[in-house]
């Protein structure tokens, strides 16, 4: 039997995980109307950790339709362009970005930590001090009679467990979910192409304006900068975030100790030279270098179980090319709060809505993320001409690097990022937005 109105607002909704896409579910349902939300957390505190990363024009629009924007854009840096690079220097492909690409929103560049943070502040301002509690692992999860979720909770710190039941579970819980292990007992661990990733910030002088995210290698190495917090009257320096990609059968391996960490990264990039950034700067004064296998998933069919669904990392983990990770965690905590708006009587049709317009749509994008995305211009540039060029469209026509940017960029629909009334496409109309002008 469908509920009432009423009845669908005042669902007890559990989200498993205080990461971005937990929070913005948090924070979208409460724009929503939902009022009995809780966010329930594996770790026993939360601290704004981790690196950089890019949020695109439409997620920013989503962001800034909750009331956010001005907080984030404090320490965060307006992107202004995305450029190719050879490892020998050789510019392959530059494009605009944000505003100055005619979206309605900007892109920006953020510390991972500053937007966890305004996220979480948001939360308990919005739905209360007690709204995201901490040690408080989601282990498992089973249906119940009446439309009612059964959720284990294991309190490690404290060295307990627990039972709750909700009429919506959303497992928001990233690339590790219990509660995808759950849904799929028989899954295994994630994917790997074999490519490892070393990660790092560093405060140093701006490069080509301050503004700019560059991907530069071959076809086997890779290195992303771009900064994360602007250089200001009182600090000239702007904080840059840098990570490489290659084979982790190029690897010594074993490197943990920082000092040694610092040297394995030294070996493969310390004599990468352009005229514009100190690479070997920047590796060697980074505050730490972190090291992650590059992973994700294979597609799931269903996002959805009864009254469980999967969002951002624990639907759709993705290899970080393209912006797209963080992005599409944002979309979709925004789109499962307007699909639960829009079908407030009838949450499995909600559900039904959002998983029908999010997963084949992030299925590309997954796919395309496989393929490497933009950036694989570079490796067929470098195997046209390892050696470099003078002119990249004496390897390379301008149309094929074109249609590159042009079909990325679909796949991850930036057509919503151009909003002529300057509403964000799941807007509710309820929060104050707050505009973004040029």
């Amino acid at each position: 039997m469908a509920e009432g109105p009423a009845a669908g607002r005042r669902s007890d909704i559990v989200v498993a995980g205080a990461g971005i896409g937990g929070l913005v579910t948090a924070l979208g349902l409460h724009a929503a109307g939902f009022s009995r939300v809780r966010v329930l957390e594996a770790a026993p505190e939360i601290h704004p950790l981790g690196v950089g990363l890019n949020i695109l024009p439409h997620a920013i629009g989503e962001l800034t339709d909750l009331g956010l924007y001005e907080r984030l854009a404090e320490k965060a840096v307006e992107t202004a362009d995305f450029s190719l690079y050879h490892r020998t220097g050789g510019r392959i492909w530059r494009e605009p970005r944000g505003l100055a690409a005619g979206y309605s929103w900007p892109q920006l560049s953020i510390h991972r930590g500053h937007l966890l943070q305004t996220l979480l502040d948001a939360v308990r301002e919005r739905l209360g001090p007690r709204a995201v509690v901490t040690d408080a692992r989601v282990t498992g999860c089973d249906q119940q009679p009446g439309g009612r979720v059964r959720i284990t909770v294991e309190h490690r710190a404290a060295g307990t467990h627990s039972e709750t039941t909700a009429d919506l579970l959303v497992g928001a819980d990233g690339l590790h979910s219990a509660v995808r292990a759950a849904l799929h007992p028989d899954e295994g661990p994630p994917c790997t192409n074999g490519m490892i990733m070393w990660r790092g910030t560093t405060w140093a002088a701006p490069y080509l304006g301050g503004r700019s995210m560059v991907v530069l290698g071959d076809d086997q190495h890779k290195l992303v900068i771009y900064p994360i917090v602007p250089a200001t009257a009182t600090e000239s320096r702007t904080l840059v975030n840098w990570v490489t990609g290659l084979p982790r059968t190029a690897l010594a391996g074993g490197a943990t100790d920082p000092a040694t960490r610092t040297a394995e990264v030294l070996r493969h990039y310390g004599d990468w030279n352009v005229p514009w950034a100190d690479i070997p700067y920047l590796i060697e004064n980074a505050t730490r270098i972190l090291e992650y296998p590059m992973q994700d998933r294979d597609p799931l069919e269903s996002w959805v179980h009864g009254r469980v669904v999967l969002l951002g990392d624990a639907a759709h983990p993705m290899y970080p090319v393209g912006s797209n990770g963080a992005t599409q965690a944002v979309l979709d905590g925004r789109a499962l709060a307007w699909h639960l708006d829009a079908h407030a009587d009838d949450i499995d049709r909600g559900l039904a809505e959002f998983q029908a317009e999010r997963r084949p749509a992030v299925t590309a994008i997954q796919a395309a993320n496989r393929a490497m995305g933009p950036e694989r211009a570079i490796d067929i540039v470098h195997r046209r001409a390892p050696g470099g060029f003078t002119d990249v469209h004496e390897v390379m026509a301008p149309e094929e690097l074109a249609e590159i940017s042009r079909t990325y960029n679909v796949t991850a629909l930036l057509e919503n990022a151009v909003r002529p009334d300057g509403t964000a496409r799941y807007a509710l109309g309820r929060p104050e937005r707050e505009p973004v002008t040029k």
